[in-house]
Formats: structure tokens, C-alpha cells, sequence
């Protein structure tokens, strides 16, 4: 038996994510990862990636010069009868550095753990709200025109 469980890895993850260093939360992943993120916009983020913890903790921390976390909000943690996996919904509220404006990311991610690290994750957001979040909207809307 792993000594930190999943709910407390996920646990770790969460606070991680509002501490307002979100680089911090690449410690939560083991040092290969698989994100999906089935509703991403392919132009500005693939669906798949195969990636390092290190390579998290740089985009994280890059993207912090963008956007700051600074709250968890609706948290709901549901194990399951996987003993590995826990999915988890929460709202993300922060601001846009350069503006000020605030924004609500809102996900649902089932998430795998292995010995105390998240080894695979599919998160489901809103790519409008997240374009919005990451200053990249007109990037998105120049997508879907023809």
C-alpha cells in the first residue's frame, strides 16, 4: 500500500493549485505523465500529451506570468472502485495578470494514481473559458473561422 493515497495526492494537488504557486503542483505527477484533455482546441493544445513533471513545472510556472490561482471553489472528490483512480470536480477562480480580470475555470478530471503520484489524467474544461484564461481567445475564435 502506497504511502500517500490517492485522495490524499489529489488532495495535495488541489491546494497546490490555489497556492499561488501553481508550479508547485507538477510535484503531484510521477515523472512520466499522460494529460488528455478531450475538449481541447488542437491549435492551441493537443488532446494528448506525453509529458515529465518537469516539463509541467515549467508550464506551469510560465503560465503564472499570465494568469494567478487564487481560490478552490464546489470541490467534490468521488473515489471509485478503482482503487487507483479518483475523479474530482472544482472551480478555479483567478485573475489575468495583465488586466486584472477575474476568470472561473471550471473541471472535471479523472485522475490515475500510482504510488502516490498522478501517473495519467483526462481533464474536461471549457476551451472557451480556458482560451480566455490563458489570453489566447483570439487564437481560438481564428480557429473555428473558415
Amino acid at each position: 500500500m502506497p504511502a500517500i493515497s490517492p485522495r490524499q495526492t489529489v488532495d495535495r494537488f488541489l491546494r497546490a493549485a490555489a497556492s499561488g504557486r501553481p508550479e508547485d503542483m507538477a510535484d503531484c505527477y510521477g515523472s512520466d505523465v499522460v494529460i488528455e484533455m478531450p475538449f481541447s482546441a488542437a491549435a492551441l493544445y493537443p488532446a494528448r500529451i506525453e509529458t515529465t513533471r518537469e516539463e509541467l513545472r515549467a508550464r506551469f510556472k510560465a503560465g503564472s506570468a499570465v494568469r494567478t490561482y487564487q481560490r478552490l471553489a464546489n470541490v467534490v472528490i468521488h473515489e471509485t472502485t478503482d482503487p487507483e483512480v479518483i475523479i474530482t470536480e472544482y472551480d478555479l477562480h483567478g485573475r489575468l495578470v495583465e488586466t486584472g480580470e477575474p476568470f472561473v475555470l471550471s473541471f472535471l478530471m479523472v485522475i490515475t494514481v500510482r504510488d502516490g503520484q498522478i501517473v495519467h489524467s483526462r481533464d474536461y474544461t471549457d476551451p472557451i473559458q480556458g482560451a480566455k484564461a490563458l489570453g489566447r481567445l483570439p487564437e481560438l475564435l481564428a480557429t473555428l473561422q473558415p
